[in-house]
């Protein structure tokens, strides 16, 4: 075997391999990531809590279907996080007509928070009942939703549970950068692990949906445990292992959808806003790189060279055609389980550079010490 072949081989096989990694992940974890079941009786009052800056747009919608939630007790707080439009006002007509509904009028921001999370602890603090549900403005719920929420935590041994809503990919940089986050879900957190351990490193969660004790959101410290990170779906339930308690996540794909973004620019600052404190920290970024590079892209670079004549085509073509087809392979059943779209998928390889891109991206800002805004306030780099 000449050195060429040799190297190509050796390509081929390593992206094979690294692509056979998050397929065989996905294919056990979708045995384990189930659905919320049906309450078995009237689960305990809840405060669904939600977050609201320059919400005007949606959150109309938001407490009309909250407030159409069967077999469950609720009070519905939201805060008013110094908005600009009339959030604050169509709130506080839903409260005149409705006692469940309270609006709380948010503090100003103090120095070392993050927006999002002064804002729920805010919430948690003026919440009545024994069991919070935290909700971003943007999610759209069915009647069933929160009580089949509750039920996962209270059938669980959890202090905190957290349901992975169907996400809306209207911009171009949504549908294809969005479904990845069942991708990278389920193909790289070991889940049976997870529930085993309590290591904050295997933590996992959606900070659209979170649902929790209050003995055990105390316990753990609260969202001022977490108070300067931006990206709350990792950082809470990390918290919660720290203290001692362990965390879940569940299938809400069948009772909540989610719109996060708008425009391309809002995808693409949304995703860099959290990179640096999950894949694209000085700790991982490295490793998945590798691991993404190499599984995912690699294979389609050396199909493509081997079909464009740039390489030669021996045994190797096998090998590639093979690491193609399990890197396209988690996409393909993400697409079925979770109602993703098909010609998303098909350019796989493009989201994963791109996403990659954007970890890069945001950690270069962070070692060069630059900030960014969301919802028009400045984020100290993480």
């Amino acid at each position: 075997m000449n050195e060429p072949t040799a190297a190509l081989t050796f390509l081929a096989v390593a992206a094979a391999v690294l692509a056979a990694l998050p397929a065989g992940l996905m294919l056990s974890n979708l045995r384990r990531f189930h659905r919320s079941p049906a309450p078995a009786s009237l689960p305990q009052p809840v405060s669904v809590l939600v977050p609201a800056r320059n919400e005007a747009a949606v959150i109309d919608g938001l407490i009309d279907r909250v407030l159409l939630s069967r077999g469950i007790d609720l009070e519905l707080l939201i805060l008013d996080d110094s908005s600009d439009d009339d959030t604050a006002a169509r709130v506080a007509a839903w409260a005149a007509r409705d006692q469940r509904v309270r609006l709380i009028t948010g503090r100003p921001l103090p120095e070392g928070w993050c927006g999002k999370q002064h804002a729920c602890q805010q919430l948690a603090d003026a919440a009545r009942q024994p069991t919070l549900v935290f909700l971003d403005a943007d999610v759209r719920v069915q009647p069933e939703t929160i009580a089949r929420g509750v039920a996962v935590l209270e059938q669980s041994s959890a202090g905190l549970v957290s349901g992975f809503p169907l996400q809306e990919t209207p911009p171009v940089l949504g549908w294809l950068l969005l479904p990845l986050i069942h991708f990278v879900l389920l193909g790289f957190l070991p889940l049976g692990r997870s529930r085993s351990s309590l290591s904050p490193s295997l933590a996992a969660g959606c900070g659209q949906f979170f649902i929790t004790s209050r003995l055990a959101y105390d316990r753990a410290g609260g969202h001022a445990a977490i108070r300067s990170s931006l990206h709350d779906g990792v950082m809470l339930p990390r918290a919660y292992r720290r203290a001692g308690l362990q965390t879940d996540i569940f299938d809400a794909s069948d009772i909540a959808i989610c719109r996060m973004y708008e425009t391309s620019a809002e995808v693409f600052g949304g995703l860099a806003k959290n990179a640096t404190e999950g894949i694209g920290s000085p700790r991982t970024i490295l490793p998945f790189t590798l691991l993404l590079a190499g599984g995912q892209v690699l294979p389609f670079v050396l199909a493509g060279l081997m079909l464009t004549g740039l390489l030669s085509i021996g045994w190797p073509t096998l090998v590639v055609a093979v690491a193609c087809g399990l890197s396209y392979l988690p996409r393909l059943l993400a697409v079925f389980q979770f109602r993703q779209r098909f010609t998303s998928s098909l350019f796989h390889p493009l989201a994963i550079t791109l996403f990659l891109f954007i970890q890069w991206y945001a950690l270069i800002r962070r070692w060069l010490g630059l900030s960014t805004s969301w919802k028009g306030r400045r984020l100290a780099p993480q």
